[in-house]
């Protein structure tokens, strides 16, 4: 019986190890999945973030002004009727 657990062990040791050695080569196998080799960057004349926080401005009120602060930084201030 034992030895059946052994190879049972062995098995699942080579599935989830897959085909790196150790751990340290798993990792940075995933460090180089995980980064991009290019970086796009598209300048826009609309922020999304401030396009949708001034849309649901309009529909509701904000319990904090989380993001006040964020519209001050892009020259957008909602405007509020007098």
């Amino acid at each position: 019986m034992s030895d059946s657990k052994d190879l049972e062990r062995e098995l699942s040791e080579m599935l989830t190890e897959g085909e790196y050695g150790s751990e340290e080569e798993r990792r940075e196998e995933e460090r180089r999945k995980l980064s991009p080799k290019y970086e796009i960057r598209i300048q826009t004349t609309l922020d999304p973030i401030v396009e949708e926080t001034l849309n649901y401005r309009k529909m509701a009120k904000e319990i904090d002004g989380r993001y006040d602060d964020y519209l001050k930084r892009t020259e957008r201030v909602e405007k509020k009727p007098d």
